[in-house]
């Protein structure tokens, strides 16, 4: 009989091999664990449904394979052993043995959590530990209160217990030698399921190149920007507990008075929308203070002043420049200032002091005709806004009459560590009056 990788859940591709109970040729009866598993989320041992010998196990412990796997094989028990059992069967203790062996069973639940799970899933501060990060501190005696979590949404995993144990440099390779070793046995005839394992395993140039073999390419070289970039990004998207507020803006007199602006300065200056989402982004975080904050590992970091990044995109990645103060500076003074910034960031000319810091940024897509987007916290900051196209809408009036507008949609991400829903609610709220107010800009 073939002993397969149960599911465990709907969302449940594979499982991990912890433990095997029983070695080759030992007998197990119908319920006895044959190994433990471990998943994402949730760790349990997995018992036998018949009775018979333990004749072959196909994947070693610490190896990951596909629900539905063929992992070991069971054959039937020999007939001497049953012989044996006969005998064993007629003693005053069979009885006895019997029952205990028919209740500690129940085929209709053949999986069944083990009593030990090396502790709760999550800690008293709120951050999750994965199963496997659980076991591993525990055989190690790492303190998981101590760890700051590397993955989705700050989650303690294994990683993360490796790199504390001072073993991270060895046990990646053997991870990687694992999973290899395992994908040439489970399909040695897949040459492209093979390379997709070896990418899982060990994510490098040359297992993707060989994913894309047929395909024509070109590699493009990547820089220190992108690389930082990128690296910055998967931190912030593993790292940080997102969420997402969105609502849409009134641009209708913000416009208007824009224009107006523009139209008595006479070429002196010329202000942009982005000059005024700059300066109700600042003026709502002085509304609403507890957002203008930054995260710490031991504190949450208060800032009595706005200072205010905007994403600024040059050939290879963006910068984000900051806008110190501007809360407390004029619109014109905050249009000078993004167009200097503007022009130092596109010939990177820019200084860490021009970017480094802040407690929200701005990143503004409208122009290229984009009407809604989600955005990636910048850490240490505690959000960005997403900014939209301005367009026309059919807006319905108080009277059930309906009437054309301009609209602006906007999308607030924040780092939950920090802003919670009712306060990323109220900046958004702030920053939507000072929008659709925009004579409060100009005090």
């Amino acid at each position: 009989m073939n002993i397969l990788m149960p599911q465990l859940g709907e969302t449940v591709a594979e499982g991990k091999i912890t433990t095997w109970y029983h070695a080759v040729g030992d007998k197990v009866a119908a319920g006895d664990s044959l190994f433990e598993i471990e998943t994402d989320k949730t760790s349990m041992d997995v018992p036998t449904t018949e009775a018979g010998v333990l004749s072959e196990i196909r994947v070693a412990a610490g190896a990951t394979v596909p629900v539905g796997s063929v992992v070991a094989v069971l054959a039937d028990a020999p007939s001497a052993q049953g012989a044996q059992a006969a005998r064993d069967a007629r003693s005053p203790a069979a009885p006895a043995a019997q029952a205990a062996g028919a209740s500690s069973f129940d085929p209709m639940n053949p999986v069944r959590t083990p009593e030990h799970n090396f502790g709760p899933a999550a800690l008293p501060n709120g951050i999750k530990v994965t199963p496997v990060a659980r076991r591993l501190a525990a055989q190690s005696g790492v303190d998981l209160t101590r760890l700051a979590g590397s993955g989705p949404h700050g989650r303690i995993v294994a990683h993360d217990v490796q790199a504390a144990a001072k073993g991270a440099a060895q046990a990646r390779p053997a991870t990687a030698a694992n999973n290899t070793a395992l994908s040439a046995a489970v399909a040695p005839s897949a040459p492209l399921a093979s390379a997709v394992a070896a990418v899982r395993a060990a994510p490098g140039a040359d297992p993707v190149k060989a994913v894309y073999a047929t395909v024509p390419f070109e590699p493009i070289s990547l820089d220190a920007m992108r690389r930082t970039v990128a690296r910055r990004m998967v931190e912030a998207a593993q790292s940080i507990p997102h969420f997402y507020l969105t609502a849409d803006v009134s641009v209708e007199r913000l416009t208007a008075l824009r224009a107006e602006l523009n139209a008595q300065a006479a070429g002196a200056f010329s202000l942009s929308v982005n000059d005024f989402i700059i300066k109700a982004v600042a003026l709502g975080l002085q509304r609403v203070p507890e957002a203008n904050a930054a995260w710490t590992t031991d504190c949450i970091l208060r800032f009595q002043r706005s200072d205010v990044a905007v994403a600024v995109a040059v050939d290879g990645g963006l910068f984000t420049p900051l806008v110190r103060h501007a809360d407390s500076k004029s619109l014109t003074t905050i249009s000078g200032e993004m167009k200097s910034l503007v022009e130092r960031a596109r010939s990177h000319t820019l200084k860490p002091g021009d970017y480094q810091g802040g407690s929200i940024t701005i990143s503004n897509l409208g122009m290229y005709g984009v009407r809604s987007f989600s955005a990636i916290v910048n850490p240490p900051q505690a959000a960005i806004l997403a900014v939209g196209a301005a367009e026309r809408r059919a807006l319905e009036g108080p009277d059930g009459s309906v009437r054309f507008g301009t609209v602006m949609t906007v999308t607030l991400s924040c780092d939950h560590r920090i802003i919670d829903g009712v306060l990323g609610a109220r900046l958004l709220g702030a920053f939507r009056e000072l929008m659709e107010a925009p004579l409060l800009l100009l005090v």
